[in-house]
């Protein structure tokens, strides 16, 4: 019996290290608003970090504006659509939302306040199961009517 305890030990570490997500960094690139007017068009590292499915989101935007906030899976039982459906599409092309992220069941949300008052909402997910999370794909939005593009 006591073998059993430091390999099932062992297997709990394991098991628990293969859901973590150190850190993950990732860009936003403005492709409709004031932001994507502008010459050169900002570009702004975006980074996750957490373990298992939920943690933190931070990004600086212009003029040292810093961002922080929650990332989680969204729940099946919300709705998605409207708004949501036209910044996919706006970003990846039409039908997008409904090819890929309508009933998908790994679309994550991060919700982020930052230092002047801007409000970000991102939301991406990895097209297929199991790949690094380089692969990711997303879609922002702020508080100003800026949509991003964001990537890992």
């Amino acid at each position: 019996m006591k073998r059993l305890a430091p390999l099932s030990l062992l297997s709990l570490l394991s098991s628990m290290l293969a859901g973590c997500l150190v850190m993950v960094p990732g860009h936003l690139y403005p492709v409709q608003g004031t932001l994507a007017a502008q010459s050169p068009v900002p570009i702004y590292k975006f980074t996750v970090s957490g373990v298992g499915r939920e943690g933190t989101s931070n990004v600086t935007l212009q003029g040292g504006e810093e961002c922080s906030g929650h990332w989680a899976p969204v729940p099946q039982s919300e709705p998605m659509g409207g708004k949501s459906t036209a910044d996919w599409d706006g970003v990846y092309g039409a039908g997008f939302y409904v090819a890929n992220v309508l009933g998908n069941t790994s679309i994550v949300r991060a919700v982020l306040t930052c230092t002047k008052g801007t409000t970000l909402t991102a939301e991406f997910f990895q097209p297929i199961a199991g790949e690094a999370m380089t692969k990711a794909k997303g879609v922002a939005t702020d508080n100003s009517g800026n949509l991003f593009k964001l990537t890992f």
